[in-house]
């Protein structure tokens, strides 16, 4: 392992382990769900470069009530991931609480996470995702529903949300009041409104007025978190419990190691050259083969993971093109070979953010849905349709 020294000053901070219920959390970090990125196999690598709660791929609840067979291996764990977190989406209380029902009564979890802060069009066009904690009734029963079908297990159950549709329509604190009111062990906030997707600056002053109105459970903070640093300057201006990871893991799965050891005052940074990052990706590949038992589904989905690896890094333009079409272990072993195993860690062009951001634009939703914050009859008959198979944000 190659680690540069920071300077103390700028990392050391005194954060407590969290407590979500009976659950204590040593590193207060938290594995963002990302659909086709956070399966076993990623979040097998993520540990093994630091500690968290390794949240799992999103499943919408109907399907898991369903019991479709990709429901069932999104909530899938490993035998040694110590704690088993499952995130929930949906629409309909009473689906949502059989969802959560199923995971207690046959012990699929440890935790687990709602959500509501998906900003893609075809959910939120239908009043799901980040669009529906506008709906107050709506959110509540969700919520209530949730927790107390958790609760006859002894399981936490967090949320995680925008701040709202956009800035004239923000929902954030009300669903947090909501929320902490019905019992959830903690509230994550992604500093975002469904309308900026991923575009911009995430706002942390609003995740710092959540933990203001939410001074008696953990807030999480989510958005921007690129670095240890990037971690450190949100819970010291925000003062948040701990923080919630997404895009900045993709390509760097050391990066939990980097926030453990920030988070105990250590001054030691992950700094990989292209020997280890080589390394990383031909683990990541085998351990895709073992999650899909498919070694060409596996290496189809190594592919989107590539840019994200080798971001800043020399590699030629050939062997990335190459790189993101690998058909086998065999070839990938071939391709990584060529690499110039003694090229050193590139600096700022392999950090900073990775993934789509996206444009701002105007959220989609359904006709009338912002002339009252109760759900109407003719909106109930049409939610149920935002519940898709889809990434949560």
């Amino acid at each position: 392992m190659t680690v540069t020294d920071i300077p103390t000053s700028a990392t050391k901070l005194d954060l407590p382990p969290l407590k979500l219920g009976n659950i204590t959390v040593t590193t207060p970090v938290v594995l963002a769900p990302m659909a086709g990125i956070t399966n076993t196999a990623f979040r097998r690598l993520c540990r093994e470069h630091g500690g968290g709660v390794f949240v799992s791929e999103m499943v919408t609840s109907r399907a898991l009530v369903e019991r479709t067979p990709e429901s069932m291996r999104l909530i899938s764990h490993d035998e040694d991931e110590e704690i088993r977190s499952v995130q929930l989406y949906g629409v309909d209380p009473e689906t949502v609480g059989r969802a959560v029902r199923m995971l207690v009564e046959e012990d699929h979890a440890d935790h687990i996470d709602l959500n509501f802060g998906c900003p893609v069009a075809k959910v939120t066009r239908r009043g799901g995702g980040a669009a529906l904690p506008w709906k107050t009734d709506l959110f509540a029963s969700i919520v209530q529903t949730a927790v107390k079908e958790a609760s006859k297990g002894g399981l936490p159950l967090t949320i995680k949300m925008r701040k709202g549709i956009d800035d004239d329509h923000l929902t954030y604190l009300e669903a947090g009041r909501i929320a902490r009111d019905a019992g959830v062990a903690a509230v994550a906030l992604h500093g975002r409104t469904a309308g900026q997707f991923y575009s911009g600056h995430a706002d942390w002053d609003a995740i710092a007025r959540l933990r203001e109105v939410l001074p008696d459970i953990p807030v999480l903070g989510n958005g921007d978190i690129w670095s240890a640093e990037d971690a450190i300057a949100m819970v010291r201006q925000t003062g948040v419990d701990g923080v919630v990871v997404g895009r900045g893991c993709q390509g760097r799965p050391w990066l939990f190691g980097d926030l453990k050891a920030a988070f105990e005052g250590s001054e030691e940074r992950h700094r990989p050259g292209l020997a280890e990052v080589s390394a990383a990706v031909y683990r990541h590949a085998e351990l895709l083969v073992d999650t899909f038992d498919d070694e060409n589904k596996a290496l189809r989905d190594i592919r989107k993971h590539m840019a994200w690896y080798f971001k800043g890094y020399v590699v030629g333009g050939e062997l990335r093109a190459q790189l993101a079409a690998v058909p086998t272990l065999e070839v990938l072993r071939g391709l990584l070979d060529q690499l110039d195993m003694e090229s050193p860690y590139p600096g700022a062009d392999a950090e900073g953010p990775r993934g789509r951001a996206g444009t701002p634009k105007r959220t989609a939703l359904p006709e009338g849905w912002l002339k009252s914050r109760n759900l109407s009859g003719e909106q109930q008959a049409d939610i149920g349709a935002a519940e898709l198979d889809v990434s949560g944000g």
